[in-house]
């Protein structure tokens, strides 16, 4: 290990998307200063950020107070046109968001609803509608269909971003781990000490334990859900949309579904199974006791104590490990689905989804804490990927204001 210092002005613990923006966004905000990201792995994106659906969300699912309602609806135009700017392949396919029956129809006009109220573009469709978008797609009376709902390729996405951000001449340090925080915003590392004027925690599924370190993220912990995609060989753009079933609006999952991949393939998931340890993408994959010991311990917990039936989402992800239970559920969306045609399972994500420890509660909306030494992103969970680029712009934005110190941050 290395004894000198590094010293920046803003140090990025992260290199993941939102890691990548906020660089940038710091660079556009305070010009000359000096920008260092450190990413543990050999390469930017290779948790979350390069695992994920890929899909850009509309914006439609989140009440109209939320952090996510806002930054969901300009960040998918934001990708959008990073997209056609970069010429990066985008399949602007949107999604139909089916009902099964008529409790589904209640929910149904409360998405309706949300969309109206944060400004997202909403189709109302009768099933006749709805199957002249898509002809195999299975609904009850009504769907709603969200135009500018599509798909990219995350891992090209993230290489253009490190490309903008090394011409900005903002570094990054790979496999450079961070290990703990001392005085004076030294950031001990695998690489060396580092001291940074500001330090940004953008480090996913260990967002927590470094904000403990900084005396944040007191009543918050994060809790991994592993997510896994089944894919079909049925050839490309044999669907032509997004299909979705109604969520359960209490939970922050958007349930199993059907995705058109950028290149029109189809797969069906997420699964949003409970994972063991932070980074249990295999079976025994990166396994770490601590974390077991402590995870299993909040699991447990939660099935005597938690606000929502943690025991029945459990269960009912676990399921969803069988080819069977996924393709049964996407039986239930679209017709002619047959078990054969799914031959293979995707490579699999983790979401960092944060526990409130206090209520026993999952958190649906981005969280972040900081002051004027160092800012935590603790829940920037689904749609993150897709909000990325106006919610570097809003972390920025406290980040100034707690600098400068103005007298109402919000």
């Amino acid at each position: 290990m290395s004894h000198s210092l590094t010293t920046c002005d803003f140090l990025i613990i992260g290199g993941g998307i939102l890691g990548l923006s906020l660089g940038l966004q710091l660079k556009k905000t305070f010009g000359n200063s000096n920008i260092i990201i450190i990413e543990k792995e050999i390469d930017c994106g290779l948790h979350a950020s390069g695992r994920n659906s890929g899909v850009l969300h509309a914006g439609f699912y989140y009440t109209s107070d939320s952090l996510k309602a806002k930054f969901t609806r300009l960040g998918n135009l934001a990708l959008t046109e990073y997209c056609l700017q970069k010429n990066i392949s985008i399949n602007r396919c949107g999604k139909l968001v089916v009902s099964r029956n008529e409790q589904d129809l209640f929910f149904l006009s409360e998405l309706l609803k949300r969309g109206q109220q944060n400004g997202v573009l909403l189709h109302e469709l009768t099933d006749k509608e709805a199957k002249e978008i898509e002809p195999r797609v299975i609904t009850y009376h009504k769907a709603l269909f969200s135009p500018h709902t599509s798909s990219v390729d995350p891992k090209k996405i993230i290489d253009c971003l490190k490309a903008d951000v090394q011409q900005e001449e903002i570094q990054i340090h790979y496999k450079t781990k961070y290990l703990k925080m001392k005085p004076h915003n030294i950031i001990l590392t695998s690489k060396g000490k580092y001291q940074a004027g500001y330090v940004i925690n953008a480090a996913g599924l260990y967002a927590d334990k470094i904000a403990k370190d900084f005396n944040f993220s007191k009543q918050y912990s994060i809790l991994p859900f592993k997510g896994i995609y089944l894919y079909s060989n049925e050839p490309i753009h044999a669907l032509r949309t997004h299909i979705y079933p109604v969520p359960n609006l209490k939970n922050p999952f958007l349930g199993v579904h059907v995705t058109i991949t950028v290149d029109g393939r189809i797969k069906i998931g997420p699964t949003a199974i409970p994972a063991f340890w932070r980074e249990q993408y295999k079976l025994f994959n990166n396994f770490k006791l601590i974390e077991l010991m402590d995870i299993l311990l909040k699991q447990v917990n939660l099935l005597m104590f938690s606000t929502f039936d943690f025991k029945s989402l459990a269960i009912e992800e676990l399921k969803k490990y069988s080819k069977s239970s996924l393709v049964h559920l996407a039986k239930l969306l679209v017709a002619d689905v047959k078990k054969e045609q799914f031959t293979r399972f995707g490579v699999p994500g983790i979401r960092a989804q944060l526990l409130n420890t206090k209520t026993k509660s999952l958190e649906m909306d981005f969280i972040v804490e900081g002051d004027k030494h160092s800012m935590h992103i603790l829940n920037n969970v689904s749609p993150g990927f897709t909000s990325s680029f106006p919610f570097s712009q809003y972390i920025v934005d406290q980040i100034k204001c707690l600098i400068t110190g103005a007298a109402s941050c919000k």
